[in-house]
């Protein structure tokens, strides 16, 4: 049970303070990436996993060390290649003999138990050792051999991936994406950060984060997000949202209907509400609002929308189709004519 009473400003403020010393310290680590960043927080303070999808080099395993640093977290890194098996990722069991003479099975715990766990390249894994991880990203736990063994809490998978070397690689199944609270895209940066990089990074060594938070201000965070209030309004306009996203829905979009196969699960609307309210704490409002939707629902729907071939002739791709959609969708769902505006009505 969460505490169901709004959060009062005197308790906001200090939360939406920490939050904002924690961006400062990723933007200080990794120049021109404000944006992913605040994307980047509102996944763990939601406690979701994270899919960061970019070329090599644009600094996705330098970004989850940092983080791993300014939490305080335990971090592991697993390089994802072909020929990595299950036990690799999640341990295994070994014979060894005891003290009294005998010989027992002893297990010896994977990378997997610890608090934030990189995932390199997980697309370069077979579909066998991804699917392994996926009880670990659902319910926390690994079980082997009948014993069921929690993973340290709090724990989170931030995996990449390139999009570009296909060559030799598996897609990760659709079971698996659904997993992943966020895809994040990680793109170049200009040519004004390059030489911010170049000038004041040696070998581009990251500095050391100046301040960091400690377990019980992130267990601290963890409560407050809970108690950010989830308006009746908001919770339907994301409902008819992710619901919108299948064909033949009633708010379907013509572009849904060209160009989904199949829409967004439950699951989904779960992980919109979740983030939002995350978003909100970081913008310091105790109450979710719409904006606070449309600012993650991008990220929450990009890899659950599965497209046609008719998408693929017509360049059409996950992000183009949320962004129709968010424009086309009515907040309230009153259906008011096009020159009429909410802020009208509210005056």
């Amino acid at each position: 049970m969460t505490d169901s009473t709004l959060l009062r400003p005197d308790e906001l403020r200090p939360a939406t303070e920490l939050t904002q010393k924690i961006l400062a310290q990723l933007d200080r680590a990794l120049l021109g990436r404000t944006e992913l960043h605040r994307l980047v927080l509102v996944g763990i303070l939601a406690r979701g996993h994270i899919l960061l999808e970019g070329l090599p080099g644009l600094g996705k395993t330098a970004l989850v060390k940092t983080i791993g640093r300014i939490l305080q977290l335990e971090f592991k890194r697993v390089q994802f290649t072909p020929d990595l098996m299950p036990g690799d990722v999640l341990g295994s069991h070994i014979l060894q003999e005891t003290t009294a003479g005998k010989r027992e099975l002893i297990f010896q715990p994977g990378p997997i138990f610890t608090n934030i766990l990189l995932a390199d390249e997980i697309n370069r894994a077979s579909p066998k050792t991804q699917s392994a991880m996926l009880e670990t990203m659902q319910e926390g736990a690994v079980t082997l051999l009948g014993v069921t063994r929690p993973v340290p809490q709090p724990f989170f998978v931030l995996a990449s991936q390139n999009p570009i070397e296909l060559e030799g690689t598996y897609p990760l199944p659709e079971a698996q994406l659904d997993r992943f609270l966020f895809r994040l895209l990680v793109n170049s940066v200009n040519a004004d950060v390059l030489h911010g990089i170049i000038s004041d990074r040696r070998r581009g060594e990251l500095p050391e984060p100046d301040w960091q938070l400690s377990r019980d201000q992130l267990k601290s965070l963890f409560r407050l997000m809970d108690r950010i209030f989830l308006a009746t309004a908001v919770a339907r306009y994301i409902a008819r949202l992710v619901a919108a996203t299948h064909r033949g829905a009633n708010e379907a979009t013509e572009t849904v209907n060209k160009y989904i196969t199949y829409g967004a699960s439950p699951r989904a609307a779960i992980a919109i509400a979740e983030a939002a309210r995350a978003h909100a704490l970081i913008a310091g409002r105790p109450t979710v609002g719409f904006e606070d939707v449309k600012a993650v629902a991008p990220s929450v729907l990009n890899h659950r929308l599965i497209l046609n071939y008719q998408a693929r002739f017509d360049q059409m791709d996950t992000t183009k189709l949320t962004a129709d959609l968010l424009a086309r969708l009515d907040e309230t769902g009153l259906k008011l004519p096009a020159d009429v505006r909410l802020e009208d009505i509210k005056a």
